[in-house]
């Protein structure tokens, strides 16, 4: 099982050892987890529009965690910056735990992660939320505006989760992982804790005994790798203008080592 990172890491790292798109059969689409917006506790803004009015009038002195160069909450933060053509400072960890730990502490003032990473927080009082990334409120937090209700539509993103095998593995063996997953996904046990995380199944489930099924599987698999790609080349025009040092805006390939 992978997630978005099976699209980005193509455009992140200079070389790897296996193609993203080829190397593998696609069995089905788990989940696409929503972002969220997310600030210390006691940060000023009281909403979404006034946060973002305070992160442009104070770009020099905000700080943005993320769980590392390319992870989903480092190209969530860098969405956030081209939507309001702002750059400022972005703190990389080594994981979401670290990062969260830190926004907790209050070491730094905001991070874009998953509802799976963040539910906890938000519903527990302990982090502030400002808004969700997908096109329609979450059940789970109706009073969560989204980012399009702002104005910033170009910052709609989720997570997708899915499940691969290798590429060559026998099309019955392939059939037979897919039909366990629909019906995994179709367990009303699953649906409620996908649900208390802020997430859901897949609102189309492909029939895994259908040979078109599994094309689409396949195609919406492609088509959000393709997009991703697009996405993060758009991306690195801010960093091939920054000072050589500056991490503001930065989208380096992993194993720079500038």
């Amino acid at each position: 099982m992978h997630h978005i990172g099976m699209a980005t890491a193509a455009t992140l790292y200079r070389s790897l050892a296996y193609d993203t798109v080829n190397a593998f059969d696609y069995v089905g689409l788990v989940t696409e987890v929503p972002m969220v917006m997310v600030a210390r506790k006691d940060f000023e803004p009281a909403d979404f529009p006034a946060f973002v009015q305070y992160v442009k009038e104070n770009a020099d002195g905000v700080t943005m965690a993320n769980a590392g160069i390319g992870a989903a909450s480092h190209l969530c933060g860098m969405l956030f910056q081209s939507a309001i053509d702002t750059q400022f400072v972005t703190v990389p960890y080594k994981g979401t735990g670290p990062a969260m730990t830190d926004l907790l502490g209050g070491q730094v003032d905001f991070m874009c992660d998953q509802t799976t990473n963040t539910t906890q927080q938000i519903t527990g009082g302990t982090i502030k939320a400002y808004a969700v990334t997908t096109p329609e409120r979450l059940p789970l937090f109706p009073d969560l505006p989204t980012v399009a209700e702002n104005d910033l539509p170009q910052m709609e993103v989720s997570i997708w989760h899915g499940i691969y095998a290798p590429k060559g593995t026998p099309a019955e063996v392939t059939e037979r992982l897919s039909k366990s997953l629909q019906l995994a996904l179709a367990d009303p046990g699953v649906i409620t804790a996908m649900g208390d995380l802020g997430t859901a199944p897949p609102r189309s489930r492909c029939d895994p005994r259908r040979a078109q099924g599994q094309a689409r599987i396949r195609d919406r698999a492609l088509e959000n790798h393709h997009r991703c790609r697009r996405r993060l080349r758009r991306l690195r025009h801010p960093a091939d203008k920054a000072p050589a040092g500056d991490r503001r805006g930065s989208l380096p390939f992993q194993g720079d080592t500038a």
